[in-house]
C-alpha cells in the first residue's frame, strides 16, 4: 500500500532527536508536502560521493508502523579503504551540506533496509529554510548533534579496544532509536555484522567476537541484522566491569 502522509498512522511518529521530531506537526507537515515520495529496498545507492550534481536532499521515513528507515553514510579514502560515518534513521535529512554550501557530495547514502525517501529539489528546500526560522534552529541542531557523534567515535577509537567501542555505540543506539522488544531493547537499527565495525573502526571479525562475548554474558540477543540490549544499565556498566 502507498505511503499517504495525511493517514494518521503516518502522522507524529517521528524517532527523538531527529530533525523531524524537533518541528512542530504543521511545518513537519509542510516539508513532507515538498517532497516526491518514493520507496527503496536495502542496498541501494541513494547518494554518491564525488557526485557534483548535489540538485536535492533526502528526508527519511519508514515504510511501515513499528519500523525505522536506516541508511549508512560512508566515505572512501584515497587508498580505497570505506569508512562509515554514521547511521541515519527515519526522520533525518541526509545531502543537506551539499546542497546549503553549492558542493560535490562528501559521502555515498545506501540503504539498509527498505526506506521511503522524500526527494527535496534544492530550490524547494532553500525557499522553506528561508520563510521558516524555525527549520533553521532544527537543522543546525541536527548538524551540531552529528558533530558531537562524529567526535565520541573518534573518542572512542582513540582510547577503547574494539569490544568497549562496540558496547558504547550500542548502548547509544539503544537509547537513541531504542524499540521496545520481546527479549528487552532493539536498538531500532538494522546493520549487519560488518556495519556495525565499520561504525567502530573495525574489521568484521573482530566486531562479531565482541558481539558474541555480550551475547555470552547475556547482554544482548544476536539475529540477522538485529541486536536486542537485554538490560541497558547492564550493558552500560560493562564497560567498567
Amino acid at each position: 500500500m502507498p505511503i499517504d502522509p495525511a493517514r494518521d498512522e503516518y502522522r507524529c511518529r517521528w524517532p527523538s532527536g531527529t530533525l523531524m521530531a524537533a518541528l512542530d506537526e504543521e511545518t513537519r507537515d509542510a516539508l513532507v508536502t515538498l517532497g516526491d515520495l518514493q520507496v527503496h529496498g536495502p542496498g541501494v545507492v541513494l547518494l554518491r560521493q564525488g557526485d557534483t550534481q548535489a540538485d536535492h536532499v533526502l528526508l527519511l521515513r519508514s515504510t511501515r508502523r513499528g519500523t525505522s528507515a536506516c541508511v549508512k553514510v560512508t566515505a572512501t579514502l584515497a587508498n580505497g579503504v570505506d569508512t562509515m560515518l554514521g547511521i541515519r534513521v527515519s526522520g533525518d535529512l541526509v545531502g543537506e551540506m551539499a546542497v546549503m554550501r553549492s558542493i560535490p557530495r562528501s559521502a555515498t547514502v545506501t540503504t539498509c533496509t527498505q526506506t521511503a525517501v522524500y526527494r527535496i529539489w534544492a530550490g524547494r528546500f532553500q525557499a522553506f529554510l528561508e520563510q521558516r526560522p524555525a527549520m533553521w534552529a532544527a537543522l543546525t541542531t541536527m548538524i551540531a548533534n552529528r558533530l558531537d557523534w562524529a567526535n565520541q567515535r573518534r573518542l572512542d577509537f582513540t582510547g577503547y579496544e574494539v569490544y568497549e567501542r562496540v558496547v558504547r555505540v550500542l548502548a547509544e543506539l539503544a537509547s537513541r532509536h531504542g524499540v521496545p522488544a520481546e527479549e528487552g531493547l532493539d536498538v531500532g537499527v538494522s546493520l549487519s555484522h560488518e556495519e556495525i565495525g565499520q561504525l567502530v573502526g573495525a574489521r568484521e571479525a573482530a566486531a562479531s567476537k565482541a558481539l558474541r562475548r555480550l551475547k555470552s554474558h547475556g547482554l544482548i540477543e544476536i539475529g540477522y541484522r538485529r541486536v536486542v540490549v537485554r538490560d541497558l544499565a547492564a550493558l552500560r556498566a560493562a564497560l567498567t566491569g
